[in-house]
Formats: C-alpha cells, structure tokens, sequence
C-alpha cells in the first residue's frame, strides 16, 4: 500500500497553523522556549513585567500578559533570508547602492537631512515609517493623526521619492551611495490577511477600502454582481489564484518592490518586531523622533490581530489553496 505524501506548502501551513493555536496560551506558561513562525525564530524567555511605551522600544517587548518577552532576530540572520529568496529569482548579491535605478523607484525614498534611505512596502508598515522619517528629516514638526497618516502618500512625500531625485537632483546618487537604508518587510501569512481587513472586507480600518475590487472579486468567484456584497478571505485567495496574482500594490509579493538588482541594505527590520528594533534606526539616523504608533495596539507579534485571525483563517482553507497561494509569494516566504 502506498504511503501518501503531504507537499511542504501545506506543512508549512500545518506547522503554523499549529504554532498560532499554542502561541495565545504561551502566555501562561512560566518557562523558556523557541518557536518558529514562518522562518523568522522568535525566542521566548522568562519576564513579569508590563509592556513598556512605544517609545521605549530599546528595551524587550514584554507581553502585555505577563510572562514571556521576545529576543530579536540577528541582522545577519536577516540578510542571509533575504540572500535565499532573492537567490531564486537568479538576483546574485550585489554590494552597490544605485537607489536611483531601482525598478520600482516610487516606493523608494530619501531623507537628505538624515541622509537616509528607506524602501517602503505596501501593508508592511510603510506609512507609519514614512511619516516618522519625514518628522526626522525636519519636514514637519507635529506628529499626524492616525487617521490621516494616509497624507504620507501623496504631497508629503512626493519630493522623498527616487523619480524626483531622478528627475530634479541626480547629482544626489553618488551621496546616496554612502547613506543609511533599510526597508521593513513582513510575514507573508500576515500581510495578506492585513490587505484583506483594510482593503476588502467590510470592516473598519484605519486605511481606505477598495471596493472596485472587491465588487470585481465577488462578481468572479460568486458571478454575482452586487455593490453591496463583500468578498470572504477564500475568495480574495481564490482570485489571486485565478489571475496569478494582481497588480494592486497593496497585494504584490514584497520583494518586487525592494532594489535588490541595484542595491543592498544596511538594515532589514520584520514589521513583526518593529516595537523592539525601531531604535536600532533611530539609532543610526541619530535622532530622538519615534514611530506614531504600532500597526497593532499589542507588541506581542503573536498576539496581533491579524496574526490571530490567520490562525482562524488558514486553519478553514484547503490545502489545494494554500499550495498554490505559497507558490505565487515563495520568495516572500523564503525571506521571512
């Protein structure tokens, strides 16, 4: 009788499906351990004090229940990741820092008084970093509202991205050459279950829905066309699957958007551990200013809402599904 096989996408699944189901009770527990969520290793150890302020960052995340706190991963870890994802795609390393040849230049920018260049992906943190950098940069004084920190996007930055550069000041890539840069780059698992809350359900969020597509997913997966409908989770993935993707931004795999045929970064940060890494930035760009706020009120990445409601959600999808959604972003998930 022959043995059946299970494929390495759906164990991937199993394992962080089952990873999340046991990480909400870590909290309880009173000893140290290691866990692994995606590839990203996340270490767990001994505390019994309350979460500090965000602006405390330097110091462990502790647990907004008391228990545990998480050790960040090494930068050399990081880098290596990122190596073994863009390695297949045939990108070879490369040690040069031509940001003005990126192949994807709007999302890249600079902050000449910081002398600093960030790389920000869409449903990665980019815009909470955006505004933080703009503030460093001297830009503007007073911190936005949360509600409006959308602004970032439009006229705020528009001077900040590499076409202007590009267009208006050339002369800047040879002093961008020697600059500080980074980029913020997140779980796969937990980026698309963001993009589905604040773009495509009919939940309330902080960003701003797009229900063309929305009303465009329902209408091929259900062939119903009704603008008052909302897709489901499995619908979105469905529609991803049928199109081989999308161009939307806020849905394209992560690494299409870095300068990794041009450049290398001095500084990879997981969006997961931004509470515990933000100061290491901040430490190199010299500066005292702080991100406005976390994506999520809790700065247990374990414990964040997107992270719980993949464990909800991915332990309902197929394994048909969820092989061929790992198809379209492994190199995401080889990074992370």
């Amino acid at each position: 009788m022959m043995t059946p096989t299970i494929s390495k996408p759906f164990l991937t699944l199993i394992l962080i499906t089952t990873i999340l189901l046991l990480i909400i009770n870590l909290p309880q527990m009173r000893h140290s351990s290691n866990i692994i969520l995606t590839n990203t290793e996340i270490q767990v150890s001994s505390a019994d004090t309350r979460e500090p302020p965000l602006y405390k960052a330097a110091e462990p995340i502790i647990l907004t229940k008391p228990g545990l706190y998480l050790k960040k991963p090494s930068q050399e870890w990081l880098h290596k990741q990122m190596q073994r994802g863009l390695h297949l795609l045939g990108y070879k390393n490369v040690s040069d820092k031509k940001w003005t040849r990126c192949q994807h230049p709007r999302q890249t920018y600079f902050f000449k008084t910081i002398d600093t260049v960030f790389t920000g992906i869409p449903k990665s943190g980019c815009s909470n970093w955006i505004e933080a950098l703009l503030r460093a940069d001297g830009q503007y004084t007073e911190p936005l509202d949360p509600k409006q920190v959308y602004l970032v996007h439009n006229k705020l930055s528009q001077k900040n991205r590499m076409p202007y550069f590009q267009k208006h000041e050339p002369h800047l890539a040879s002093i961008m050459a020697s600059s500080f840069s980074f980029t913020v780059l997140r779980n796969p698992w937990t980026r698309m279950v963001s993009g589905y809350r604040d773009k495509l359900s009919d939940e309330e969020t902080q960003g701003n829905s797009i229900r063309r597509m929305g009303i465009d997913i329902v209408k091929e997966i259900r062939g119903v066309e009704d603008d008052t409908l909302y897709p489901t989770f499995e619908e979105y993935l469905l529609y991803l699957i049928k199109y081989n993707g999308t161009n939307n931004i806020h849905f394209v795999p992560q690494y299409k958007f870095l300068c990794a045929e041009q450049a290398s970064y001095d500084f990879i940060l997981p969006l997961e551990y931004a509470g515990a890494m933000q100061h290491d930035v901040w430490t190199h760009i010299n500066t005292s200013v702080h991100l406005l706020s976390s994506y999520d009120s809790v700065a247990d990445p374990r414990l964040q809402t997107s992270a719980i409601r993949a464990r909800e959600w991915l332990s309902a999808i197929s394994k048909d599904i969820v092989e061929k959604i790992y198809e379209l972003y492994k190199v995401d998930f080889t990074m992370l």
